[in-house]
């Protein structure tokens, strides 16, 4: 049985000990401390008792967590945010990816999400935030290992749009973006193309990816910076049809991945596809004509790049319309002022001066609300289904927007392949995350990491016993609302 005892010690101070009686003898089983004054020996002896009701499995009458501990008995150590990695990593957990990697993956990931920033600096501020230690040169000996878990990877975000958006291959939707990064030197795979963050003196990488009709990643790939983007659909499509044995699907994706030579390969792989058209070399008169102006008019022409349907709508009428009129307007006013002439869309050189392009203007204006889309469904499919799936594109250009924006994906510091593929598999599964927890919740990935971080925990050790206790803040409705919708506990 175990017993508290009180010594007075040679300088006069008092200490505490947890000692046990086995046969007639003194058996000291915890030193716990030397108090100097009556409070200091209140202190000592209820973390005597705090211990003994450990190791007996027997709690003291009165628990410390009953009692009222002054705080100025304690010091301050630190606030830490541990709330906000627990709810993350309970959805890597579920996702399957903390099964991928090692601790540091995932927190790296985590970081991603909460704070972008370099590798080194997530390091840091995992430290910080999280009070976990991590090295970096764990980050290069592990290349290798995370390299190879990019299909593990997919396997896991497709495992959950099928269990939480029922997703099913029916429909994809695809599209490409550019990576820059901060150099001026190209090689293989970083190389100076077309940039749409308007970097085209810096080397960058193409980034497509595919995406359910929520918006969220099943699948990506990367490919050298100098790469037209339209031959990149079929490869990442048809590693998809064979990665998941898929039969067929219908590809929903822009104007640029139309070709013909496209089209061939979609057809002999059976894939089924909705592609934006380009109107160009079409009748716009007939096609004006027969649709009249009428909100949500359709009509079907056949075309050697498959059926296109055309549509019209009113609202997008109205913005074409403004758009032409403030570009025609920049337009006689560069013809009326030769000496400040520009380009313009509507302006063309005739000789020594400059007139208004009539010809162009015209089509323009039967262009007006007209949108055209290439297809190869059936009658099954009504021309306002089509329609409306080749909107839902702004869901893969809202991802991409996450990517580049929320997530900081560029630019890109590493100069090296292997860490620019780890560096894009991590921001993929950051990614995947982030569009999970926004279509649970309705709320943007910042919101709700900025809530996430509200939750606190603040420690203080006391100068007696050096014992450490920590303080977590109550959770807001705001942020028990946001962990319910994620099915997470708390």
């Amino acid at each position: 049985m175990l017993h508290i005892r009180s010594v007075t010690t040679a300088s006069g101070a008092t200490a505490i000990q947890v000692v046990e009686y086995v046969k007639r003898k003194v058996k000291v089983r915890l030193h716990v401390g030397s108090a100097h004054s009556p409070e200091e020996k209140k202190t000592l002896i209820e973390s005597a008792q705090k211990w003994m009701a450990g190791e007996t499995r027997q709690p003291v009458l009165f628990p410390r967590d009953m009692r009222h501990s002054p705080f100025d008995a304690y010091d301050y150590v630190g606030t830490m945010h541990p709330f906000a990695r627990e709810c993350l990593h309970g959805l890597l957990v579920r996702f399957g990816f903390a099964a991928l990697g090692n601790t540091l993956l995932h927190d790296l990931v985590i970081m991603r999400v909460i704070e972008p920033a370099s590798k080194l600096r997530s390091i840091a501020l995992i430290e910080q935030y999280f009070g976990i230690t991590h090295r970096r040169v764990l980050f290069y000996q592990s290349l290798k290992k995370y390299l190879s878990q990019k299909d593990a990877a997919e396997r896991c975000a497709v495992a959950v749009a099928k269990d939480a958006f029922a997703f099913d291959f029916s429909v994809v939707f695809y599209d490409v973006t550019t990576l820059y990064f901060e150099t001026f030197k190209s090689d293989t795979l970083r190389k100076p193309g077309f940039s749409k963050d308007n970097k085209s003196q810096q080397p960058q990488i193409m980034l497509a990816i595919v995406v359910t009709k929520e918006g969220f990643p099943v699948s990506y790939d990367i490919f050298p910076g100098n790469t037209f983007e339209g031959h990149t659909m079929i490869p990442v499509i048809q590693a998809l049809q064979k990665k998941h044995g898929i039969g067929t699907l219908t590809v929903v994706a822009d104007a640029a991945m139309i070709s013909a030579a496209n089209i061939e390969e979609l057809k002999k792989h059976n894939l089924r596809y909705i592609v934006g058209a380009r109107m160009g070399t079409l009748d716009l008169a007939s096609i004006s004509e027969e649709l009249g102006k009428r909100d949500g008019a359709t009509v079907r022409t056949v075309t050697k790049l498959g059926t296109m349907v055309c549509h019209f709508s009113a609202k997008r009428y109205a913005h074409d319309k403004q758009e032409m009129e403030k570009q025609l307007a920049r337009a006689k006013t560069l013809v009326q002022t030769p000496g400040k002439v520009k380009r313009a869309k509507f302006l063309k050189a005739e000789g020594a001066s400059y007139a208004l392009n009539e010809e162009l203007l015209l089509k323009t204006k039967l262009r007006l609300g007209i949108k055209g889309y290439y297809t190869d469904l059936g009658s099954d499919w009504s021309d306002l289904m089509i329609v409306e799936r080749y909107r839902d594109l702004w869901r893969i250009e809202q991802a991409f927007r996450v990517e580049k924006g929320d997530l900081a994906t560029r630019p890109i510091f590493h100069f090296k392949e292997d860490p620019i593929r780890v560096h894009v598999l991590m921001c993929f599964m950051a990614l995947a995350v982030s569009k999970y927890m926004e279509i649970k919740t309705g709320l943007s990935i910042r919101r709700i990491t900025d809530a996430l971080m509200k939750v606190t925990d603040v420690s203080f050790v006391h100068r007696v016993t050096r014992e450490t206790e920590t303080l977590r803040s109550p959770l807001l409705s705001e942020i028990t609302d946001i962990v319910d919708k994620l099915g997470l506990s708390h």
